[in-house]
């Protein structure tokens, strides 16, 4: 039962930041949702930011497993942008920017909380360094801006996204930014084409193989 109640009270939590906000996210307000007693907000989570940080980390790893299958199969810059533009949507759609734009808010008068979103930040940032150096690896981009350093860019805008969408009612400057990446990556393409094996060096090893084989 104790398990069951956690789990009503994470999506409540949930629920509520996304409808109310952090500001109307009481533990009396969240318990009502998740019809339960509001004691027990804390007897499970100690308290209610644990307990909507325990509502983004459900919702993280959802998008982390979805997300890891949008970009599967993603091996230019054009098909990353696409990518990235799905990602976006989806994340609006399924309430998930909303939820991080209330907590990221909060975190601004809350150090403790902000060390917790930073420490929740860092998979992603790997999630991001791990495609751009699958897609761009090896190739004069990669040199140039290092897929760490365009993780880091990534991060930055998506936070930025996030937060400009409050003021983004109708999403039409947010959507004309990924239409701009869009039109910019496959002008980008000549720097993403790898360095091709040369003749001697690729011989040489053909006669390594023979050589051993």
């Amino acid at each position: 039962m104790s398990v069951e109640t956690k789990e009503r009270l994470i999506t409540a939590a949930g629920t509520i930041l996304r409808t109310q906000g952090y500001g109307k996210a009481s533990a009396r307000t969240i318990a009502k949702e998740a019809d339960v007693n509001s004691a027990l907000v804390f007897y499970h989570f100690g308290g209610v930011d644990p307990l909507l940080l325990a509502a983004l980390d459900r919702s993280s790893a959802e998008r982390m497993e979805r997300h890891t299958a949008t970009v599967a199969d993603a091996s230019t810059l054009e098909e990353l942008a696409e990518c990235a533009t799905r990602i976006y949507r989806d994340d609006l759609e399924g309430g998930h920017i909303t939820l991080l734009s209330e907590l990221v808010a909060a975190a601004v008068a809350k150090p403790e909380l902000r060390q917790e979103i930073r420490v929740r930040v860092e998979p992603w940032l790997a999630f991001m360094e791990e495609t751009l150096e699958r897609v761009i690896g090896g190739t004069p981009l990669a040199r140039l801006t290092p897929p760490r350093d365009l993780a880091n860019a990534a991060i930055t805008f998506y936070l930025g996204v996030n937060l400009f969408t409050v003021l983004d009612a109708d999403r039409s400057r947010t959507e004309s930014v990924f239409a701009m990446v869009r039109r910019l990556a496959p002008r980008a393409k000549l720097l993403t084409l790898r360095a091709p094996v040369r003749f001697g060096r690729a011989r040489g090893f053909g006669k390594a193989r023979g050589a051993t084989g």
